[in-house]
């Protein structure tokens, strides 16, 4: 397989993987709010939940940002990362998104 298309796949994956993690941020989010209107937990609980919803929703920004520019080396690290801290599925194609940028790089 060629580097390009390597670097190609590696943008896609970290884009969809992106995408996931927006669309899960806002899922999440969406969820604390309808849970604190049903259940009327403390503010801190629901403020807890909330951060980490917004945490994955900004991740989830920076892998799309960066899926653009994904066969440069910082870039594929910061994917790796962005990846690793994540988790779930979003964050694995992230994650691979980084690691195929990284070895198109170098290939």
């Amino acid at each position: 397989m060629a580097s390009g298309s390597l670097g190609r796949v590696a943008y896609i994956l970290a884009l969809i993987g992106g995408i996931i993690l927006i669309i899960m941020g806002l899922l999440s989010f969406v969820g604390m709010a309808i849970q604190a209107l049903m259940v009327m937990p403390s503010v801190i609980g629901s403020f807890g939940g909330s951060v980490g919803a917004i945490i994955e929703i900004i991740l989830g920004i920076v892998a799309i940002y960066g899926a653009g520019s994904a066969t440069d080396l910082v870039w594929a690290i910061v994917l790796i990362i962005v990846g690793i801290i994540a988790g779930g599925l979003g964050g694995i194609l992230v994650l691979l998104g980084g690691i195929l940028g990284l070895i198109a790089r170098f290939v």
